[in-house]
């Protein structure tokens, strides 16, 4: 039976090739870092690359995820708690440094509860289902992350989508939802294919005026976006406003794995008894949850790294904008520049690695078709000559692929 099955992926895959949209799972050797080593011949011909280069790809914003500190926390969890739980959190699976990492991230984002998934996917896909029935509606950002949408057909709630960051498409989503019994508005802090920042305030004061609830995935802005490092909510001053916050320990804390919901205290003890990710997984690993508290105590101190990510992020894009790349707008270190032919965008990844700089092209079903891309990643742990070298790399590739 699988014969005919198989041919029948192979002929998809093909496709996918043929497309320029295949991507390619590139093996580094080393840890984490500003610089990495890609080991030869990964994934064959179309993985190859040498040696040390720039890691400009990853979402270590804060370079944390090979700090000596969060290392070292991580080998004395090893012999204080062991490897792993083996276990879900309500049978046996819950360890005073879960509740302790659950207690300090609530008071890191000024939340009343925590409950910690083993990632924000799961955590995404735990929320909806267990807080909206079919008499609810769920209001969500048309460019929202892939974890959101999926996590909303999980649910039986009455779902309707509003443009990008629009805010009168938003109302008039409110205005025909009114007769819902609870409605959630639901969207990306920072939209991650974009750099976007979603305007909370003013979505706080809609939701106000309409009595729906606010739920922020802020992934890719806690630990840097704000004064202290809260995310979003704290930039847009409405950290008091929102309802239900979902993130990652995978990127700015520490770059792991693990996601949290913070929220009312009433929503994440619901989410405790009735959430599926989290009543059918296992705990996250205890390794994780230490190294994940000193990332909590390395932030009470981190204005340093937050400034040099910005510095990085505003000499990036202007000088990429100098020299004529079309980069989307703002000032997030997601900082994407357009190419629009995915089979372009992957020929200029590849001359890019060539040059010492490691990128990764974004294209359909990742993002729209004819907007492919190279999402640039800024971090902390580079530094200015680091980004200066990717932007020559950049020109040089251009001109290579041109050629």
């Amino acid at each position: 039976m699988y014969g005919s099955v198989r041919d029948e992926l192979s002929a998809t895959l093909d496709e996918i090739r043929a497309a320029g949209l295949h991507k390619p799972e590139r093996v580094i050797s080393t840890p984490q870092s500003a610089s990495v080593t890609v080991a030869e011949g990964a994934e064959g011909p179309e993985g190859g690359g040498s040696g040390a280069v720039l890691n400009f790809c990853a979402n270590n914003y804060l370079g944390l995820a090979d700090h000596p500190e969060v290392v070292a926390a991580a080998k004395d969890a090893l012999d204080r708690w062991g490897y792993g739980m083996a276990s879900v959190r309500f049978i046996c699976g819950t360890q005073e440094i879960h509740k302790e990492l659950e207690a300090r991230l609530s008071a890191f984002l000024g939340q009343e509860d925590t409950i910690l998934y083993s990632s924000c996917f799961d955590a995404n896909g735990g929320v909806f289902e267990t807080l909206l029935g079919p008499e609810d509606a769920v209001i969500s950002d048309a460019l929202n992350h892939a974890s959101i949408i999926d996590g909303i057909r999980l649910s039986k709630a009455r779902r309707l989508r509003y443009a990008n960051r629009d805010l009168a498409e938003l109302e008039a989503r409110l205005q025909e939802s009114q007769g819902a019994r609870r409605r959630l508005i639901v969207t990306d802090g920072v939209f991650s294919m974009d750099g976007y920042v979603a305007p909370l305030a003013e979505i706080c004061d809609l939701a106000d005026r309409y009595g729906a609830l606010v739920m922020v995935d802020d992934s890719h802005a806690v630990g840097f976006v704000g004064p202290g490092g809260r995310g979003t909510p704290e930039l847009h001053g409405v950290m008091d406003r929102v309802d239900i916050l979902t993130g990652t320990l995978g990127k700015a804390l520490g770059g792991a794995s693990g996601g949290y919901v913070a929220a009312r205290a009433e929503i994440v003890a619901l989410l405790r008894q009735r959430s599926r990710p989290y009543l059918f997984s296992n705990s996250l690993a205890p390794v994780i949850a230490a190294a994940s508290l000193k990332v909590l105590d390395l932030l009470e101190g981190a204005d340093e790294l937050r400034a040099r990510l910005d510095a990085n992020t505003k000499l990036f894009r202007t000088e990429m904008t100098e020299a004529g790349f079309e980069i989307l707008p703002g000032d997030h270190p997601i900082a994407p520049v357009m190419i629009g032919d995915a089979a372009l965008a992957g020929r200029m990844a590849e001359a890019l690695l060539e040059r010492g700089v490691y990128v990764i092209g974004f294209s359909y079903p990742v993002v729209p078709m004819d907007r492919a891309r190279i999402r640039v990643q800024l971090s902390a742990a580079h530094s200015a000559e680091d980004v200066r070298r990717a932007v020559r790399a950049f020109v040089e590739a251009r001109e290579a692929v041109a050629s």
